[in-house]
């Protein structure tokens, strides 16, 4: 089910039961998706295997050829960017999986004064890790300690949050929103605002350029 579209990067939820299908035609869009249930596998064109399971990120960029398989029924939520071209290099587009111990803190660096979703979060302590930046898409997981912080300029970005409670505040008319565990967002392009982080965050982000 799709849950919002720019008219390039949209983003929803998708069930599927078991199953298995090749895929050999390229994808047509860069997908980036986070894992809430089950289990699969994607395949490359040379055979190579990708397994992932509950709270791991998968990148399937653009052009990517091969196979999915089901092995128990997935839920999933998922951004995908309609880029112009093919960003990929070399004769073979794989997928990439990033496994939730790569979440973990001692895989981040902070990012506090040059913050990949946000510029700058002041004094505030966050710290990040970017799995994928290719072309116009740039993928990773981002953390963040209680505080608030002003947002002059953000990302067209999609987010997952996987803990924590923050609110994000439109700055052109006030509106707020509580995002929790589990939920999902998209910003647009330019977004500002403010953030104010109640409970530590952890989230897992896609940037589309």
């Amino acid at each position: 089910r799709k849950l919002a579209d720019d008219g390039v990067f949209r983003a929803g939820t998708w069930y599927c039961s078991e199953g298995g299908w090749e895929s050999p035609n390229g994808k047509g869009v860069t997908e980036v998706f986070y894992m809430l249930e089950g289990h699969g596998m994607l395949g490359d064109s040379d055979g190579a295997k990708h397994f992932f399971g509950p709270g791991d990120m998968v990148i399937i960029p653009k052009g990517h050829t091969g196979r999915w398989d089901v092995n128990g029924p997935i839920h999933k939520v998922w951004a995908v960017n309609a880029h112009d071209h093919i960003e990929e290099s070399g004769p073979i587009i794989r997928a990439q999986v990033d496994h939730y111990k790569d979440f973990a803190p001692h895989c981040l660096s902070d990012t506090s004064a040059n913050d990949p979703l946000y510029g700058n979060t002041g004094s505030v302590s966050s710290a990040s890790n970017t799995f994928y930046d290719v072309g116009p898409t740039k993928v990773g997981v981002w953390t963040c300690e209680p505080g608030s912080f002003e947002v002059a300029y953000g990302e067209r970005q999609w987010f997952h949050v996987v803990e924590g409670t923050m609110f994000v505040t439109d700055g052109s008319d006030g509106t707020s929103k509580r995002c929790v565990a589990g939920d999902t967002v998209m910003l647009p392009a330019g977004w500002s605002g403010y953030v104010d982080v109640v409970e530590s965050v952890k989230k897992v982000f896609t940037v589309a350029k």
